[in-house]
C-alpha cells in the first residue's frame, strides 16, 4: 500500500509512494504526520479525520501544528469521508508509513531463498493479519457507536476471514433516503429554476436590507447555498448554511467560488445535532425553503422548528414567517381521464384494475384555475414564530360552496399552500391577500444582475413599522392553480364517487393530516365529507370517508 502514488498534504503534488509524500512534507513544509499524531495521541479515526480535514480545508502547516486535539474536527463524522478517493495515506496503519522493508518483503513475488527470509515474510504477514483484525475491531466499534446500523454490525460480526470484505448494504431508513435524494444535482436544478420560489425569496432578502444588514443568519437545509448567497449580498454579517446531505460539499465550494467564505460558513450535519462556531450561540434570522408537496411532505419543517428553538434569539425573524394550507373543490375532469378514466378501454380491453390504487394516493400535478369550483378553505394556518411540532398533525373542519354555474361533476379535492414573509417576523394581518405571480410578471424577470453587481431594488413602501406598530412589509407567493406553476404543483385527492354539484351546493367535512407511521416523512390524509344541496338546511346521509397517502 505504501508503494502506491500519494499526494502531498499541502500541495497538489503527487509523489511515488507514501514514504516519499511524507518525506516531502517534512522537508518542504517542516510537517511530520507521525510526530503530530503521536503528540496529539490520536487514535486511528482521529488520524483519518485529521488527514481528510487537511485535504478538504487546506490549512497551512502552521495551523495544523497549532492544533491541540480538542478541536471539533476530531469528533466530526464529516471528516471520516475520504477527501481523495482511495487515498493510500488513509489505508496504512500509523506505524506502517516508514516500514518499507516489511512492505518490500510482502510485495516480493519471489519464493524465500533461505530460512531467515522466510521468517521475515512470516513475521510481516502475521503483523498484517493482526493489523487487519484490529481494523475490524475499530470498524465494528465505529458502526455500533456512530452509525448505529445494526444490520451492518451483525454482518461484520459474522464475517469469515476468508470471505469477501464487502458487507451487505444496510436497510435504508427515512432520513438516509431523504438526505441522499438531496445530494443529486437534478433536484436543486428544478428548485432554483422555479422562478416563483427563487425570485420571491430573493425579493424578500434583497429588498429588506434593514433586516439583513449586520445580521447573523442561519440557512436550514441550504442545498446549493443560494439563500445564503442572497443573505450575504444583502449585508449579513455571518451566515451559517446547514445541510446534512452531500450537497454541503458543493455548497462550500460555491461559497468559495463566489468569494463569500469570509461571511458564509457551511456546516455539514443535522440542525438537531450541530453546534455553531465558538462565540455564536444565537442567530437573528432563520431562512429556509422547507416546504414539500402538500406543504408538510418530507417533514423538513420539524427541523426548522428545532432550529428556531435552539438558535433563534427572542424577537428573531423566521423567513418565511407564515404558511396557509388551502383546500377546495376541483373539477379535474381532464386529469381524471389521464390518470383513471383511460384504463377502462385500452385497445378494447378493460384494464380498470390498474386505476384502483390511484384513489389511495394523492396525485401531484398542475390543474388550471378554471377547474376550481369553490373558494378555498384554510385548513391549516402555520405561524412559524410559535407553532409547536405536535401541532403539525391536525384535524380541521371545512365548508366548501360550489361556484359552478351549471350542474357539474367534481372529481377531486385540491390542496395547495400560500407562503408569507414579514420583515418583522410577526403574523400577517387577517385581511392579507397572497401575491399571485402570473405569466409576464416582472418578478420572473428580476433574477438578478450578473457579475456580482448589487441589485437595485425598485422603490418599496416607505412605511417601516416596528413589530406591533402598523402593518408589516409583506412578501408572498402562492402555489395555487391561479399562479404560474411551481415545482410543488398542486396535490389532488380523487374521489371514488364524483360529486354532482350546482351553484350553491355545499360540501362540508373534516380534513385530517398526520405523519405516516410507516415513514415519518410521508403523510396520511383522511377526508370525511358529505354534500348538501342549496335548498337543504341540513345535510342528509352519512359522511363519505377516503384515506390517502402523500408520498
Amino acid at each position: 500500500m505504501s508503494k502506491r502514488p500519494c499526494r502531498s498534504l499541502f500541495e497538489d503534488k503527487t509523489l511515488e509512494s507514501v514514504q516519499e509524500a511524507l518525506a516531502y512534507d517534512q522537508n518542504t513544509h517542516n510537517f511530520n504526520l507521525k510526530d503530530v499524531t503521536s503528540r496529539l495521541t490520536l487514535d486511528l479515526y482521529q488520524r483519518i479525520r485529521l488527514i481528510n480535514w487537511i485535504r478538504k480545508e487546506h490549512p497551512s502547516p502552521k495551523d495544523v501544528l497549532a492544533l491541540t486535539g480538542s478541536e471539533d474536527l476530531f469528533r466530526s463524522d464529516e471528516y471520516l469521508k475520504p477527501a481523495i478517493e482511495d487515498d493510500p495515506l488513509l489505508q496504512i496503519a500509523p506505524d506502517d508509513s516508514s516500514d518499507s522493508e516489511d512492505e518490500g518483503v510482502l510485495e516480493s513475488s519471489e519464493a524465500p531463498k533461505d530460512f531467515a527470509s522466510a521468517s521475515r515474510r512470516i513475521t510481516a504477514l502475521q503483523q498484517r493479519l493482526e493489523q487487519a483484525k484490529q481494523d475490524l475491531v475499530y470498524y465494528r466499534q465505529f458502526v455500533s457507536e456512530r452509525l448505529n446500523l445494526a444490520g451492518l454490525a451483525d454482518e461484520l460480526k459474522n464475517l469469515d476471514p476468508s470471505s469477501s470484505t464487502h458487507a451487505a448494504v444496510p436497510l435504508r431508513d427515512d432520513d438516509s433516503h431523504y438526505f441522499q435524494s438531496y445530494a443529486e444535482n437534478d433536484i436543486h436544478s428544478v428548485m432554483i429554476q422555479d422562478k416563483v420560489r427563487t425570485a420571491t425569496y430573493a425579493k424578500f432578502i434583497m429588498s429588506n436590507p434593514e433586516v439583513f444588514r449586520d445580521a447573523i443568519v442561519m440557512d436550514v437545509g441550504c442545498g446549493t447555498g443560494i439563500l445564503s448567497l442572497f443573505a450575504a449580498r444583502a449585508g449579513a454579517k455571518r451566515v451559517f448554511a446547514i445541510d446534512a446531505s452531500d450537497i454541503a460539499e458543493k455548497a462550500a465550494q460555491i461559497v468559495k467560488d463566489n468569494e463569500l467564505d469570509n461571511v458564509i460558513t457551511v456546516i455539514r450535519g443535522k440542525v438537531e445535532d450541530i453546534k455553531l462556531p465558538e462565540g455564536y450561540d444565537h442567530v437573528d434570522i432563520i431562512v429556509s425553503e422547507w416546504m414539500g408537496y402538500a406543504l408538510l411532505y418530507e417533514s423538513m419543517l420539524d427541523s426548522v422548528l428545532v432550529a428556531r428553538d435552539r438558535f433563534l434569539r427572542p424577537e428573531g425573524v423566521m423567513a418565511p414567517s407564515q404558511s396557509q394550507m388551502k383546500f377546495a373543490l376541483c373539477e379535474a375532469g381532464e386529469l381524471f381521464k389521464e390518470r383513471i378514466g383511460f384504463w377502462s378501454d385500452v385497445y378494447g380491453f378493460d384494464l380498470s384494475a390498474m386505476s384502483k390504487d390511484v384513489y389511495n394516493e394523492a396525485v401531484v400535478d398542475v390543474v388550471g384555475s378554471e377547474t376550481l369550483l369553490s373558494e378555498p378553505a384554510v385548513v391549516k394556518d402555520l405561524f412559524l414564530g410559535n407553532i409547536a411540532l405536535k401541532q403539525l398533525d391536525f384535524t380541521s373542519p371545512f365548508t366548501l360552496v360550489s361556484t359552478t354555474e351549471r350542474r357539474t361533476k367534481i372529481y377531486a379535492f385540491v390542496l395547495y399552500f400560500d407562503i408569507f414573509f414579514t420583515h418583522t417576523g410577526e403574523p400577517i394581518p387577517e385581511d392579507t391577500d397572497v401575491y399571485v405571480v402570473r405569466e409576464g410578471d416582472p418578478i420572473l424577470a428580476e433574477v438578478w444582475p450578473l457579475g456580482g453587481r448589487p441589485h437595485q431594488a425598485r422603490r418599496m413602501s416607505t412605511g417601516d413599522p416596528l413589530k406591533g406598530k402598523g402593518r408589516p412589509k409583506i412578501t408572498s407567493f402562492s402555489t395555487g392553480p391561479a399562479s404560474v406553476p411551481t415545482h410543488w404543483k398542486q396535490t389532488i385527492f380523487f374521489l371514488r364517487e364524483p360529486i354532482t354539484a350546482a351553484e350553491g351546493t355545499v360540501v362540508e367535512g373534516v380534513f385530517k393530516c398526520r405523519k405516516s407511521e410507516d415513514n415519518s416523512r410521508e403523510l396520511d390524509v383522511e377526508i370525511h365529507y358529505r354534500v348538501r344541496e342549496p335548498e337543504e338546511q341540513v345535510a342528509q346521509g352519512e359522511y363519505t370517508v377516503q384515506l390517502y397517502k402523500v408520498r
